[in-house]
């Protein structure tokens, strides 16, 4: 039965063929930047990461089995889980008849709970198809002979209700004997399918899942593979958001991360979040699974995810004949008599670093705004105060009751004149000021400067300005178009302005080494290689221009770097061009500086020095003397084997000794870095005092 039900490949070509679907996208090459915009803070995502609450739908021909063959108990994944044969689940999933979806009344349920947006599996890990495909017959119209198309209903209920849509996907593929046996054919019919979704229904989102490594059947999807298709999908669909599972859930991923049956417990810092989690214990139909969670576990559940900044994705399995269980609506229900009231505490809010979170609740932020989410009602509820704000009105939503507010020690007391008005959490809402922000800047990004090296060495292969340092080359590309895909080098430098005086905190996500100073000061420090990793630094700076340098390294395999701050007062974001602007440090020679007896210069080394020259000593206690007018400098020279330690003296005091040696020789190295002085006349001094050598190569000096 199984053959006759599967087509032979060469036909499944030829419908895979027959769908228009446009010419893939050119290998990417050096050059190529995989970013396409922030998506923690872009326009493109801003509907998704504003929504906070969505609802998931776990639909197939799984749920005709209602979670039992035999003695066996699973759900969406029964066919797998309990053995069960093909010729069983095929001609299980020819009976499929979902006569009672009702696309109107699950949208109309969707949005008196709340929520903002829907995903539906279009096709889960059984291969089986939800809508009328013409890439193969195992769909709910060919094979179980449904005529009616079910996610076009949806889209259009959901589109006429202003919710969004979007599906489900499966990678990982039971069904199609290609996945195992052919995969490149198997991966050609795949992205068929998902040109056949975007142009029949516009999603909004594409959610994909089975990238894991696994076996029966064999999983052999890979990092590569993701590359590519996350490519072919920004080609196909440039506004869809996509989940991090469109490679291998990792935090350089598509869009936004999926913790799944678990809380995100920390604010975005990399990526958007969004948690996806079952009413009961199934994602698929389980007529046995009554353990329905209450709205109150429910909308807290809600509560702790807007206030870490993530949304949540919750999920109903419809019956077999597509109607959602009593228990599922219910609580759905019950969440949105919560939501009617209090859902400005939710929807287009998120987190706040202003405050602690307290624990008689939870605390989140929209704008001018904090709700107090309270679970545990007190007559004085305290605030801690990270960061400075004033209150300046209070009151209980949806009632009447005034709320006076009080500062008391490291913050505020909240003190509500009445009870309680909602068992599951009575939010109070709070006016409040911040301090002013500066203006918005008007940098145009910082230097950057690229090497065809991992050690900085030569005059640099490309030298631009970057508007902002966002960038996923993975695998196949680089910087520019001179810059190869592997072992190159990249510096940034200039100043950076925040609008706010207080601490930010500065991420590097990277591949493979990263580090980054602000005035000096090293705040984000990781040289030895690494995968997609993510790394954090907090500094406190005033409002205005400040030094900053980035370095990166990529040293085989994929590459990445993106620089992103937050704050109390700034979301996480990629640093905006408007608040970068590039060094122009003067680079000067190393004749420029005046040295004492014991030195030579030696030329035409052919080693990458700068101007092919340089200074150098094998004297301890030489010393050489440079006087410059600006507000910082860096001193650059040769590392290596035979070198030693350097006494480095500014204006008359000893800042730094540092050591010059290195197993390699690397050239052009800053030896010295200083940021921050104030402008007018310096004098940088060194005096050797160890190793065979000291060299001189050149000096940077900041206006």
């Amino acid at each position: 039965m199984r053959a006759t039900l599967r087509i032979g490949l060469s036909l499944l070509l030829a419908l895979a063929a027959a769908v228009v679907v446009p010419s893939a996208p050119v290998a990417a090459a050096p050059g190529d930047n995989y970013v396409v915009d922030d998506a923690l803070t872009g326009s493109r995502t801003r509907w998704f990461d504003e929504a906070r609450f969505g609802m998931f739908i776990h639909f197939g021909p799984y749920a005709v089995y209602q979670g039992q063959y035999g003695s066996c108990r699973d759900a969406e994944w029964i066919k797998r889980q309990c053995n069960i044969s093909w010729s069983d689940y095929e001609a299980k999933a020819a009976s499929f008849n979902p006569a009672s979806f009702d696309a109107n009344a699950i949208v109309q349920l969707a949005k008196q709970a709340g929520q903002k947006y829907i995903v539906i599996t279009s096709k889960h890990h059984d291969g089986f198809a939800m809508w009328p495909t013409r890439v193969n017959r195992w769909n709910l119209r060919d094979h179980a002979g449904f005529s009616r198309d079910l996610l076009r209903e949806l889209k259009d209920a959901a589109t006429a209700n202003g919710i969004k849509l979007g599906f489900y996907y499966s990678i990982w593929d039971w069904h199609d004997p290609d996945f195992v046996g052919n995969f490149p054919a198997y991966v050609t019919k795949m992205k068929a399918q998902l040109q056949e979704l975007v142009t029949n229904y516009d999603p909004a989102l594409l959610w994909f899942d089975g990238e894991w490594t696994e076996t029966n059947p064999t999983n052999p999807w890979s990092e590569q593979n993701g590359e590519d298709l996350e490519r072919f999908v920004r080609t196909i669909s440039p506004q869809v958001i996509t989940n991090n599972r469109i490679g291998k859930r990792r935090l350089v991923d598509g869009d936004y991360g999926t913790p799944e049956q678990s809380l995100a417990g920390s604010p975005p810092s990399a990526q958007l979040q969004e948690t996806c989690l079952t009413i009961n214990n199934t994602w698929g139909y389980a007529a046995w699974d009554a353990s329905f969670k209450s709205p109150t576990q429910l909308v807290r559940d809600l509560a702790t995810l807007t206030s870490n900044g993530a949304n949540l994705l919750l999920n109903i399995g419809p019956t077999p004949t597509g109607t959602v269980s009593a228990g599922q609506s219910g609580a759905l229900t019950g969440m949105g008599t919560w939501m009617a009231v209090n859902g400005a505490a939710i929807t287009g809010a998120g987190y706040t670093g202003l405050v602690g979170q307290p624990s008689w609740g939870k605390v989140t932020r929209k704008g001018n705004k904090l709700y107090l989410i309270v679970n545990s009602w007190a007559s004085t509820l305290h605030l801690s105060r990270r960061s400075p704000f004033t209150v300046t009105g209070a009151r209980v939503l949806g009632s009447a009751s005034p709320v006076t507010v009080r500062a008391a020690g490291d913050g505020y007391d909240f003190l509500p004149s009445g009870g309680a008005t909602n068992a599951i959490a009575t939010v109070i809402e709070a006016d409040i000021a911040t301090p002013a922000p500066a203006a918005v800047g008007t940098g145009t990004g910082l230097k950057a400067e690229f090497w065809n090296n991992t050690t900085f060495a030569g005059t640099p292969a490309v030298t631009r300005t970057d508007p902002t340092v966002n960038y996923a080359w993975r695998f196949s590309g680089s910087p520019a178009p001179a810059i190869g895909t592997d072992n190159f080098a990249g510096r940034w430098t200039g100043s950076i302005e925040p609008r706010y005086s207080e601490t930010y905190t500065f991420t590097a996500v990277s591949d493979d080494t990263v580090r980054l100073w602000i005035d000096g000061q090293l705040v984000v420090n990781n040289t030895t290689p690494h995968g997609p990793t993510v790394d954090q630094g907090s500094v406190t700076l005033t409002a205005g221009r400040h030094d900053i340098r980035l370095e990166h390294t990529e040293q085989g395999g994929e590459a990445y770097l993106k620089l992103i701050w937050s704050s109390p007062n700034t979301p996480a974001q990629i640093v905006p061009q408007a608040q970068l602007y590039p060094a122009t440090t003067q680079r000067l020679n190393d004749n420029v500086a005046t040295y004492s007896t014991g030195w030579s210069v030696s030329s035409n080394r052919g080693l990458g020095d700068y101007n092919d020259d340089v200074h150098y000593t094998t004297t301890n206690g030489a010393s050489f003397t440079y006087t410059f007018t600006g507000t910082g400098i860096d001193y650059l020279s040769e590392r290596y084997s035979d070198q030693g330690l350097v006494d480095i003296y500014l204006d008359g005091v000893l800042r730094a000794t540092v050591d010059t040696s290195n197993p390699t020789r690397l050239t052009q190295q800053v030896v010295y870095t200083v940021r921050g002085l104030p402008l007018g006349s310096h004098t940088l001094r060194g005096v050797k005092r160890s190793g065979t050598y000291l060299l001189v190569d050149r000096f940077d000096v900041v206006p």
